[in-house]
């Protein structure tokens, strides 16, 4: 029986390159590539895109959209890595996590659109909570998330790592997109199952890779309920994931919440795993925390667990969850 052949449309890219990693000692599948002096042949592409089982696109939104318009063979399937089509019509949101129904949409899928590291975060912390009735969907969220700078791609990874007049080293984390709509808010407003835009605020920290996102609830905001029952609905969502762990009550990756070691953005650094928390405090509030590889199970990692769906493989084949 023949391999199943994927094609990486953007394999120079941050995103690409973790993939083609990821898929290097496979044997169950078959990456075909094109010429490097032919990387931007746009009649080349046509004839890979379409002749992949599965094509994986890393690439800007724009260039993502010409390069699905470029597939016109029946039953050719896409994987988009970009933002482009997350909330499309007619493309089905890779995280397979997401609700009991979505391993299955992605697995028949023709049009896969692969999760931003932010809002996978959000998504599995407030979708089981809102859809439990335990926090309302009209209720006001607010985010503030910590990710490495490999997550802007290879500008902001030049500038960071510059050794002539580059940021490397500097013991601050940077917020930024205050004046704007960041691009990763319709995704989680829509797979969060929020009435309306959460307050994001994310920031990029002085390393390369790993993700924390905070997500702060006022006591007011619960209507009622408290930390332990938050806990409790993430508990028995995720028991049966092998990506997601929910840790005990107050507790992070270390189990001592009260130490900033133990909320480390890197605890999940090579690997498909998200982290999840629930920290309680005296006066009735709690915050909901993830922690996650932004460029495994951030980008790269789901784009492989998705990958493996669509083609009718193991799930977890070539990822590290531990």
């Amino acid at each position: 029986m023949a391999k199943p052949q994927v094609y990486i449309d953007g394999q120079a890219g941050t995103t690409g390159l973790r993939i083609r990693t990821l898929l290097a000692e496979r044997r169950d599948l078959e990456v075909i590539e094109i010429e490097p002096a032919r990387r931007k042949d746009r009649s080349a592409r046509r004839e890979l895109l379409n002749a992949a089982d599965l094509a994986i696109l890393c690439l800007p939104d724009d260039a993502a959209r010409e390069a699905v318009a470029m597939v016109d063979r029946a039953g050719a399937r896409i994987l988009d890595a970009s933002t482009a089509h997350r909330v499309a019509e007619g493309w089905v949101y890779g995280l397979p996590e997401l609700a009991p129904t979505q391993r299955g949409q992605i697995a028949e899928a023709s049009r896969v659109s692969n999760p931003g590291c932010y809002p996978t975060g959000v998504a599995l912390l407030l979708r089981p909570l809102v859809e439990a009735g335990l926090i309302p969907a009209s209720a006001p969220i607010f985010v503030h998330a910590l990710s490495g700078y490999t997550g802007g791609g290879k500008a902001m990874i030049a500038n960071w790592e510059d050794p002539d007049g580059g940021l490397v080293g500097l013991p601050f984390e940077g917020p930024y997109a205050y004046e704007r709509m960041h691009k990763h808010i319709p995704e989680m407003t829509r797979y969060a199952n929020l009435a309306s835009h959460p307050h994001f605020v994310p920031a990029v920290g002085p390393f390369a890779c790993g993700m924390r996102i905070q997500v702060p609830l006022h006591a007011a905001t619960m209507q009622g309920t408290d930390a332990k029952a938050l806990h409790a609905a993430l508990t028995a969502r995720y028991q049966d994931e092998r990506c997601i762990r929910v840790h005990p009550l107050g507790q992070g990756p270390s189990g001592e919440p009260t130490e900033p070691t133990s909320l480390d953005p890197r605890s999940c650094n090579g690997t498909n795993r998200v982290e999840l928390s629930v920290l309680p405090h005296p006066d009735g509030h709690a915050t909901l925390l993830a922690i996650l590889d932004n460029l495994g199970k951030g980008a790269s990692g789901a784009a492989v667990q998705n990958l493996n769906l669509m083609l009718g493989l193991d799930e977890h084949a070539g990822l590290k969850l531990d």
